[in-house]
């Protein structure tokens, strides 16, 4: 019924605007109700010199997550010389329904990231894309050439 493209299956959210600082950052609680797993993609820019970083995942059941909990296994290390660089968590059906990526920093040195979902294995198809003032989206199938 729908065209085999990613848009039509998948879920484009904000986990965390772009920000500097040295403080411990928690994503955007993420619902994962209605899919079967979510891309958390972490973009770092500007690490300090001997900033000590970390990524993880946590989820749990409260939708605010006040009872989050990590996830085994999905911590990585962020080196102070991978400016630049996207790391990649994937959680395919998380026990829990909410979920979030978490940027740990060690308080003195300042670290810049953002953070963006992509939820997909949607149950219903289309998935909404376009959400109050976060994500502005437009489906285009083989559109003709000309002015953009």
């Amino acid at each position: 019924m729908y065209p085999n493209n990613l848009s039509a299956g998948a879920q484009v959210r904000t986990g965390l605007d772009y920000a500097s600082g040295s403080a411990d950052r928690n994503g955007a609680v993420f619902d994962m109700a209605g899919f079967e797993g979510v891309l958390m993609i972490f973009k770092m820019a500007a690490i300090a010199a001997g900033a000590v970083t970390s990524i993880k995942a946590q989820q749990g059941q409260a939708s605010n997550l006040s009872d989050a909990a990590d996830l085994a296994g999905t911590a990585q290390t962020v080196a102070d010389d991978d400016d630049n660089q996207i790391f990649i968590i994937d959680l395919y059906r998380p026990t829990e329904r909410y979920v979030r990526g978490v940027v740990d920093k060690d308080a003195v040195n300042a670290t810049a990231e953002t953070l963006t979902y992509i939820g997909y294995g949607a149950r219903e198809l289309p998935v909404t894309q376009t959400l109050a003032d976060a994500v502005t989206f437009e489906r285009h199938i083989s559109p003709a050439e000309g002015t953009a």
